[in-house]
């Protein structure tokens, strides 16, 4: 049996009294996996405490083996980041750079140049390798930021709001990148994002946190799947009696400007209790269909749920 290549159990950091991570548990078994959460959820704080950057006031992990309290240097080896913010030495060139972030990550001066000069084509920045940081594009600095990531050939690389400020072509072009990382070359990806689409797009599973809390996990099917059912239909009869008894069963119902209505069942509900409504009412369903939700629904269940409970 593999290792996993994230391994967390009870993972907590605090800074002075405030809990920023609050027992986040975590099996990662490869792929791309995407990080979710609103702002100030503490995603960045726990890809820091991946790093080994944080070290938590409780709980234990390993990243690639490696234990995130005692083996920080040969995890970050073996790891990438690409943080949210710039992080450019002014008066260097491109390629400078990034062969220096790869002489950090334990390559031989000659080696990490060599490197630079590919990834930075890999990246699209062959052309612009050797003009300084600071007169790049915001897209040209989210790519170098992505190359210095990847110039000593990780395993395994953060990606911390990678499309953030991208117009739409920068943004597509950045997600076909951190596809091919991790179809085609084979690279692991966290994909730390508030944009669930960028998620959908390229991870097969992801982890939501919200108050430094763990509130789902897992393949996104399967995360749909554990929401409430929604169906889409067509009606015959008394709109509010439909509406009043579905309420009454924990459901919530809208409606379209086609006139078509949106129904989310509640807990455990499917279109048996839909078709006991309009029953009992006698109401006609014209249309029936069930819609698949999206993850930017299953994203605002889970948090709400949390929220209610807190």
């Amino acid at each position: 049996m593999e290792a996993m290549i994230i391994e967390l159990e009870s993972i907590t950091v605090r800074f002075g009294r405030q809990t920023v991570l609050d027992g986040i548990g975590l099996e990662f078994e490869g792929g791309c996996m995407g990080l979710l959460g609103p702002n100030g959820a503490g995603k960045t704080t726990l890809l820091k405490t991946l790093l080994g950057f944080i070290v938590p006031v409780a709980g234990s992990g390993k990243v690639l083996g490696c234990d995130i309290r005692s083996e920080q240097l040969a995890l970050r080896q073996r790891v990438g980041y690409m943080p949210e913010n710039d992080c450019h030495i002014p008066g260097m060139n491109a390629v400078s750079f990034v062969a220096y972030a790869g002489q950090l990550a334990g390559m031989k001066p000659k080696e990490a140049m060599q490197r630079a000069h590919e990834i930075l084509y890999y990246v699209g920045l062959g052309e612009a390798r050797y003009r300084n940081v600071e007169t790049y594009s915001a897209g040209m600095k989210q790519r170098i930021k992505l190359a210095q990531a990847l110039v000593h050939d990780p395993e395994l690389v953060f990606l911390d709001e990678p499309t953030s400020g991208l117009d739409p072509k920068g943004r597509a072009d950045m997600l076909d990148l951190v596809r091919d990382i991790s179809t085609v070359k084979g690279i692991h990806v966290i994909l730390s994002t508030h944009l669930l689409p960028d998620v959908e797009s390229v991870c097969r599973e992801a982890l939501v946190i919200h108050k430094g809390r763990r509130v789902a996990a897992g393949r996104i099917e399967e995360l749909r799947a554990a929401t409430r059912a929604t169906y889409e239909c067509r009606i015959k009869g008394d709109l509010e009696a439909f509406r009043r008894g579905l309420e009454a069963l924990g459901c919530d119902l809208a409606q379209n400007e086609d006139g078509t209505l949106r129904v989310r069942m509640g807990d455990g509900l499917g279109s048996r209790a839909l078709l006991g409504i309009a029953r009992d009412h006698g109401i006609q369903i014209r249309h029936l269909m069930p819609l698949r939700q999206s993850l930017e629904e299953v994203f605002m269940q889970v948090i709400g749920g949390t929220d209610a409970h807190l």
